[in-house]
């Protein structure tokens, strides 16, 4: 796979579509890799006439690891979030957001569409408020301003996190710890088949993955704090969606988010949890193509799209 230098690093990325059209670039969540975004959601938004730019954040597939800052401990992490303790990080946020932008620079794009799942959204919210130029519209996808008081994940989708697999040199132990985590935060609504599930996990293994640079990444967001302050600054085209069965991350950190920002839209997908489940794709692929286009009026209160 190609990769590019950015931001001092090295990332490797991935395009779809013609160079000519007009550019999306997307940015996965925490340890997820570029690979996560689902292939027709890719090949729905070629055919939609965007060119499509997905990379690997740092820490994360085939971009630079940060192995020489150690693996962190999580759960004092967590303790000193919850006090208000400084937390000292390998990276910041800003400096993911950095690395996205130098995606863009270093294929040539002036302007594109930014999407962001999960943590992928901060980093979009990020670039948005500080490179408006760079933007042409922002899409959040079940992400957060990380502002205090908004709720966190349940107890049952923290403890998953929080846990490690039976045998960590045990291909099969590793694949069913990952497949717990993903039943526990997913949709209810909308369930990924087993067999398709443990085949994607088993695909993300075999391409790269790094336990300890999931963790530096946890560490980042929780380092980050609040952005709400930065939100209100934003002031490129914007588009919340949000599951209002998110475990993970409430659907009420979409809700704030989307208040934030002025002129924002925002879509609520009834029985939506933390993940893009294929019998969403086509839903995801419509706001977005219209999102895109302007053809969108400006409404922060919710909508919510109901399983048909």
């Amino acid at each position: 796979m190609p990769t590019l230098k950015s931001n001092g690093i090295r990332l490797a990325y991935e395009t779809a579509g013609d160079p000519k059209d007009v550019p999306i670039l997307l940015i996965m969540g925490l340890g997820m890799q570029l690979i996560a975004w689902p292939d027709d959601f890719v090949e729905g938004l070629v055919d939609q006439g965007f060119y499509v730019i997905r990379f690997d954040n740092r820490d994360c597939g085939e971009s630079t690891k940060f192995d020489h800052a150690g693996t962190p401990n999580l759960w004092l992490t967590y303790l000193k979030s919850l006090v208000h303790w400084p937390i000292r990080a390998a990276y910041t946020l800003d400096d993911m957001a950095e690395d996205a932008r130098g995606v863009l620079r270093a294929l040539g794009v002036a302007k594109a569409h930014v999407v962001g799942a999960s943590m992928g959204g901060m980093i979009a919210q990020i670039m948005a408020a500080k490179y408006p130029e760079r933007i042409l519209s922002l899409t959040a996808i079940m992400s957060s301003s990380g502002r205090r008081g908004l709720p966190g994940p349940t107890r049952e989708a923290r403890a998953v996190l929080m846990r490690r697999p039976r045998n960590a040199r045990d291909m099969e132990s590793i694949i069913e710890h990952t497949a717990n985590i993903y039943r526990v935060i997913g949709s209810p609504a909308y369930p990924t088949p087993e067999r398709h599930l443990r085949a994607n996990i088993a695909r993300a293994m075999r391409r790269n993955v790094s336990g300890a640079g999931v963790a530096r990444q946890m560490v980042a967001v929780a380092a980050a704090g609040d952005l709400s302050p930065r939100l209100g600054g934003i002031s490129v085209p914007t588009l919340v969606i949000h599951g209002a069965a998110d475990p993970l991350v409430p659907v009420a950190c979409g809700i704030d988010v989307a208040r934030r920002i002025a002129g924002s839209r925002l879509e609520i997908i009834e029985g939506m949890g933390h993940d893009l489940p294929d019998q969403l794709i086509e839903r995801l692929l419509a706001l977005i193509d219209a999102h895109a286009h302007g053809k969108m009026e400006a409404d922060p209160t919710p909508r919510l799209f109901e399983k048909q």
